[in-house]
């Protein structure tokens, strides 16, 4: 044999010593690869709106109602049948409520924990009893596993055991914390594995709390968003993504995520820029000297890389100081605020004392907030610039491409990358910030990927300066990059698809950023399917401009659908009026075959255990390795 071979199938045969062991295990996972796949939901652009993005977890994105509805629709009314739902979604806040009024009676949990035990059946029914084992609450286990599997006899022996159990539950007073159980378990088989398809943070106010429900759940991954990596530049040391952090939090009203959620102080800024622009409003004040502040680090950044080709966006040297004018493309605009006391017109990209002051102590919040520390690892521990999963491609903003429709090359480290070789360098190149921190020009290129034209993340010229400024709004028209032009048509699709390895008919390109406008007629289904943008707007300012709330996206073993969201009123209302979300279903696409384990990433690697297995069944059959029977 081989010597690496040998090597190998020595270290399998310390968990399978024997024949029977071996084909034991390759009768398990032949098995698993027949059963039908897990279902995914992917989701994007969250930006803070926690509730809704809660409650989306809690209802499955409405799986959870289609299962009771299937169940139940002939055996409980409507305000029965909504009334379980909310238990599973928020099954202590409910079960309070309920003591409160006085209906938590023993007949009560008795018929509620039999409704939750077949809920929890049919959504187990797709997977293996040893995956259904692993999911459920440890304390509750064996009890669970029981119910989930008690067969009808013909003395209805079995029946009786499981109403048994329920009934000790009960005695016990332990039905609360079973119930929970239960809920939590419902919620876990929905949902095998989700992908967030970019931008948890900035316009809503609570991305932290968002990414510390992400913190808990059982299987996902991350495609960073701009915002996200914006975030993830300013932990890194990016003075200019830190600016740019601290500005949209001012802008959108957020800064208890700043002060209270990071432990980020804005108080030095705030005094500092109240003495500055008296006729202003304490928040309006640091906006305004937080924009100049990140104009002139963004500035340095530009001026350091003219690989970037961003020339074009420094504008402090262009304004008329005395008229409060700029010329911009050859037109001149008059400026909104005409008072710019910090600026020097010999130096404009220098930070005066004072500033460089404020600057430093904000490097050190971000740098040295425990929490924020946790929660951007976290980012870069579950995410990445793009993912391939299951024949799909997945990635927050675009590929870059010139006018051609080819790909773009961007130059990094004085080395021109195009397309998977750009997206993966881009990877590299951020974590390098993160973690070493020894390159300046790593942290400036955190800053690009926030708001550079060919950024992966962005792929649009982001004009701050203009929409700050500048009334006129023929001016703040942002050109974006040519994958926007192109990828509405499949040649182009395709086209990326073979780029990151993927060939099938069947693969798709799910995609955020960008808002579907989907009241001026915007569909989120492109290329003739082979492209989905599923940024529906889950944050309340994107509510007029998308017509709804939010996109899910499943991936089952059925097919693909897309599920609509409506906006989300409470969780006070969805505990007191049962109010759920409502959610519109639009079919994608259709398996003609259900799509299995053994087609799946996970499905390969089971495939290709099993075949080192036979190798070493193989081996132990005849005689060139020994069983170890002992």
């Amino acid at each position: 044999m081989e010597e690496n071979k040998r090597k190998y199938l020595d270290l399998l045969s310390a968990n399978f010593p024997t024949i029977q062991s071996v084909c034991r295990e390759i009768i398990n996972l032949s098995a698993i690869l027949n059963l039908p796949k897990g279902t995914e939901h992917f989701m994007s652009d969250i930006h803070g709106e926690y509730e809704a993005f809660l409650h989306i977890l809690n209802n499955c994105s409405g799986v959870i109602r289609e299962k009771v509805e299937l169940i139940f629709k002939e055996r409980l009314s409507e305000v029965e049948r909504e009334e379980i739902c909310t238990l599973v979604y928020y099954p202590r806040e409910k079960l309070e409520l309920m003591k409160k009024e006085g209906r938590c009676k023993d007949e009560w949990y008795r018929l509620v924990l039999g409704q939750l035990t077949e809920i929890a059946k049919l959504l187990s029914s797709k997977y293996t009893r040893s995956k259904v084992r692993k999911a459920m609450p440890r304390d509750f286990a064996y009890i669970i596993d029981e119910l989930l599997h008690v067969q009808k006899d013909e003395d209805d022996n079995q029946e009786i055991y499981h109403q048994k159990i329920l009934d000790t539950i009960i005695e016990l007073e332990n039905a609360d914390e079973f119930i929970v159980a239960l809920a939590d378990l419902i919620k876990r088989l929905a949902v095998d594995h989700l992908h967030i398809v970019g931008d948890i943070f900035d316009r809503g106010a609570c991305a932290d709390k968002i990414i510390d429900l992400l913190m808990q759940y059982h299987s996902l991954d991350i495609e960073w968003g701009n915002h996200d990596i914006l975030w993830m530049g300013a932990a890194a040391g990016s003075r200019a993504c830190i600016a740019n952090v601290v500005r949209n939090n001012l802008k959108y009203g957020n800064t208890e995520i700043l002060e209270n959620g990071y432990g980020i102080s804005l108080r030095q800024l705030t005094l500092y820029s109240e003495n500055l622009y008296p006729d202003k409003s304490p928040m309006e004040a640091a906006l305004k000297e937080i924009t100049v502040m990140m104009l002139k680090l963004e500035g340095q950044v530009i001026e350091r890389h003219p690989e970037y080709k961003m020339e074009h966006r420094r504008m402090l040297h262009k304004i008329d100081l005395e008229t409060g004018a700029i010329e911009i493309d050859e037109k001149v605009f008059e400026m909104t605020e005409k008072e710019f006391p910090t600026l020097d017109s010999k130096k404009p990209y220098h930070l005066s004392e004072k500033e460089e002051e404020i600057m430093e102590e904000l490097y050190y919040a971000f740098t040295n907030s425990v929490r924020l520390r946790q929660h951007i690892e976290f980012l870069f521990r579950k995410g990445s610039m793009y993912r391939v999963f299951n024949g799909n491609l997945l990635f927050h903003g675009c590929v870059p491409l010139d006018e051609s429709g080819n790909f773009e090359g961007v130059c990094i480290d004085g080395q021109v990358y195009k397309g998977r070789a750009y997206l993966d360098c881009a990877d590299r190149v951020a974590r390098r910030a993160y973690f070493s921190g020894k390159k300046e020009d790593d942290k400036d290129f955190m800053w690009y990927l926030w708001c550079g034209r060919k950024s992966p993340l962005s792929g649009r010229n982001v004009k701050t300066f203009e929409r700050s400024f500048i009334a006129d709004r023929s001016a703040w028209v942002e050109e974006s990059d040519s994958y926007y032009q192109y990828y509405k048509t499949e040649k182009t699709c395709n086209m990326i698809l073979r780029e990151f390895g993927l060939f099938s008919s069947s693969s798709h390109i799910i995609n955020g950023h960008t808002p579907v406008r989907t009241a001026q007629g915007e569909e989120p289904v492109r290329a003739n399917g082979r492209l989905l943008v599923i940024d529906g707007g889950f944050c309340r300012s994107y509510h007029q401009t998308t017509g709804i709330a939010g996109y899910t996206l499943i991936y089952n073993s059925h097919g693909l659908r897309l599920k609509e969201h409506k906006p989300f009123q409470s969780i006070y209302s969805a505990l007191r009026e049962n109010k759920d979300i409502e959610s519109a279903s639009q079919v994608i696409e259709t398996q003609h075959c259900r799509v299995m384990v053994k087609h799946t990433d996970a499905g390969e690697k089971i495939s290709e255990d099993i075949h080192n297995l036979k190798v070493l069944l193989e081996a132990y059959r005849d005689g060139s390795m020994e069983q170890k029977n002992n």
